[in-house]
């Protein structure tokens, strides 16, 4: 669409020294518009210098931080003691954080192993002695390697102990003498504990150990024995599925067998035994940490 001439205006610029001129078409609108153009352009150019000025009043007050911090942090390290840290100095701190590192594993560990047995574990906040006249005389390092050492020998007893339930319900028959089911008049003794359950309910071995035993034991019915390093045995009775063969290796958690009826037995329960070289003991001591 052609524009009519009287849609333009012509500006006329002149030179003084050169004596010449140039002439400029432009559309007469925005010469009427130059006003708003200029007020625009002016409005612009006020926000961008507001916002410099700004900015740099905002990156001097953060200077201004940074300098009172560092002036702080310099009066701090001048009120500390001067220690020459000797390279043997050195490896003993990082000797020391390592042995730090090992016992809050092994702690962690220990805590592991009781929650498996459904045990609440504990807390560490204490760790680091109680600070006895026998203690003060130990170093840094010996008393972080002696710690380390019996964490050691806690993991290894805890791990390989059984404790906690093999499964959490109700004890329907303790240890001891008691009535026989199946003959009141009669006591028989019993050498472990009956947990309430349903067929087919999880039974869990207590400790790492290994399977001696799986099969039909008298009246224990289907039955595993677990043989564990430190002469312990766990046994677990009248199961109505065994579900490791033996020789197998378990550790504490392990889902070993099903709850069932099968032996000498009235209902589904699970008939559990602690033994120490051979010899049942009451599995109550080994429940909680109390007992």
């Amino acid at each position: 669409m052609n524009l009519k001439l009287t849609n333009f205006s012509t500006i006329i610029i002149v030179n003084k020294n050169q004596e010449q001129t140039q002439s400029i078409r432009v559309k007469t609108k925005h010469l009427k518009r130059i006003k708003h153009y200029l007020v625009s352009i002016v409005c612009v150019i006020v926000a961008l210098a507001g916002t410099i000025v700004y900015l740099n009043s905002k990156n001097s007050g953060h200077e201004q931080e940074r300098q009172q911090l560092l002036a702080q942090i310099a009066q701090l390290k001048g009120k500390l003691p001067v220690v020459a840290m000797a390279a043997p100095v050195a490896k003993s701190v990082n000797s020391a954080s390592s042995y730090i590192q090992s016992i809050q594993g092994k702690l962690q560990k220990i805590n592991d192993y009781l929650r498996k047995r459904g045990l609440k574990g504990f807390s560490t906040q204490s760790v680091g002695g109680n600070g006895n006249a026998e203690e003060s005389k130990l170093s840094d390092d010996e008393k972080y390697s002696l710690y380390d050492e019996y964490l050691s020998r806690l993991v290894n007893s805890v791990a390989f102990t059984p404790m906690g339930y093999p499964r959490l319900s109700s004890i329907t028959s303790v240890f001891g003498y008691r009535s026989d089911p199946f003959d009141s008049e009669n006591a028989e003794y019993h050498p472990g504990i009956d947990f309430k359950g349903q067929k087919g309910d999880p039974v869990k071995t207590t400790a790492n150990g290994k399977v001696i035993f799986t099969g039909w034991k008298g009246g224990y019915g289907n039955c595993i024995i677990v043989k564990h390093k430190n002469d312990f045995e766990t046994l677990y009775g009248h199961l109505s599925h065994i579900n490791v063969r033996e020789g197998q290796e378990v550790v504490t958690g392990d889902v070993i067998g099903k709850v069932g009826s099968t032996g000498h037995s009235t209902g589904a329960h699970l008939h559990y035994e602690v033994r120490k070289n051979g010899k049942p003991i009451n599995p109550v001591k080994f429940l909680t940490l109390n007992n």
